[in-house]
Formats: C-alpha cells, structure tokens, sequence
C-alpha cells in the first residue's frame, strides 16, 4: 500500500515537472490522457488513449504553424509552403521538441513498448507531443497553445525554408515522377499486428515498378520512408 501511494506521488510530481516545461495552467486530467499510449490503455484494461487527444493537437499544430508560415513568408507560394510545414510538422521535428520537454519519461507504455525502447521511439515522442496540443486547446484555448507551439517550434520555424522538400518525401517524389513523365506514384500498406501495437508495411510503385518500401508505427510514416527510398532510385535519372 505505502508503495503504491509512493508511486502515485512521484507520478504527481512528474506531472508538475512536465507541466512546468510546457504549460502550468494545463488541465491535469487531459495531461494524464495525453501521456496514455494505447499500449499501456490495452493491458491496463481499456482505459482511454491519447489518441483523440492526438488528432486534435494534429490539426491545432497544422493551423498554427500554417497560419506562421503564411504570415512571415508572404512571397513565398503555396507549393514551398506547403513542404516548409511539413519540414515544421515532421515525425522527426516533434521528436526533437518531445525530447527537449524529456516526454520519455513521462508517456505511460505498456511493457512491450517500454521494453523495446518505445520511450526514445520518433513516432511515440512525436504523438504524444500531438496529444499534448490537444489538450492544451481544450484547457487554454487557441491563442495560448499558439504561443506554446510557437516557442517549441521556434528552431524549426526559423529553419523552415532551408529545411523544406527533403523532409516531404512524398511531394518530392510525386514532383519528381512528373518531371520524368512517370506518372503519379501510388502506394500499397499492409500492416502486421494488434490495434495497440500495428507496425505498417509500405510500398511505392511508379510506372508499374516497385521504387521505394517503408515500414512504421504509422501508416503516412510508412509511406514517407517508401517515398523517401524511391526519390533516391530516380534521383539519377534524366528527364
């Protein structure tokens, strides 16, 4: 019993730390949501996941970072836009942030997760950062959260435009198939494994041929790595 209240104050208190760093007027109970990852919800019976919380940060992120972009950049048209927010909004991007603010230490993960490593994955980091936007939009509203993503951002918003392309694989593989008169690249996933723990499987074919394969914890994160590997293979070839 002692050992079980000891635990439950430390929780609290790592609560408080990461409250500190990202906003102390946070609700404390969308925080505890935003840090359950759906493998800690499946063997603690069914408890709710982040993930709503997730696709909302997803879409509070996109409209704030948009809505920068569109603002500090206002030459710059809406296909160069486009890629500088992906290069903002990455899986790789939100890592970096998410291991600034230590969320490793903080997301609940089931024993697998925790086991293999899943408190350093890029795409829990990043989705938990997600579910942390969401609830900071429900708790403080819009205008606070934008100036939260707006100073944890901050690095890859001044960055942005030198950033660009590269991180949007799959606009720069659909740009470049057009340029060699290819076509439009598709792509067929398939994924392995229980809803709490599904590792997807991408392949992208151009004119007919297999160019790229990717695998992640999520299906666009599969399909960037695929088109990353098929940008590559046409990368040498004239038009």
């Amino acid at each position: 019993m002692a050992e079980a209240v000891s635990q439950e104050s430390s929780r609290e208190a790592d609560l408080e730390v990461l409250a500190a760093r990202f906003d102390p007027e946070v609700d404390r109970e969308l925080l505890q949501l935003a840090l359950t990852h759906r493998s800690y919800a499946h063997e603690a019976g069914g408890v709710p996941t982040n993930e709503r919380l997730e696709f909302l940060g997803d879409s509070v992120l996109g409209l704030i970072v948009t809505e920068y972009l569109y603002a500090e950049h206002a030459e710059v048209p809406e296909g160069s836009l486009a890629k500088m927010r992906a290069a903002c909004v990455s899986q790789r991007a939100l890592a970096v942030v998410a291991r600034e603010l230590n969320l490793g230490a903080a997301v609940l993960l089931g024993r697998g997760e925790t086991n293999s490593g899943g408190a350093d994955k890029d795409s829990i980091l990043s989705d938990t950062l997600e579910a942390l936007l969401g609830a900071s939009y429900l708790s403080v509203g819009l205008e606070r959260t934008r100036v939260t993503v707006l100073q944890l951002l901050d690095a890859s918003l001044r960055n942005a435009a030198k950033a660009g392309a590269a991180l949007d694989w799959k606009t720069s593989l659909q740009e470049r198939s057009a340029e060699l008169g290819l076509g439009v690249p598709w792509y067929e996933v398939s994924y392995t494994g229980p809803d709490h723990a599904r590792e997807f499987t991408a392949q992208v074919i151009v004119a007919d041929v297999v160019r790229g394969h990717g695998v992640g914890t999520a299906k666009k994160h599969a399909e960037q790595r695929a088109a990353e590997e098929a940008f590559a293979s046409l990368a040498g070839e004239d038009a």
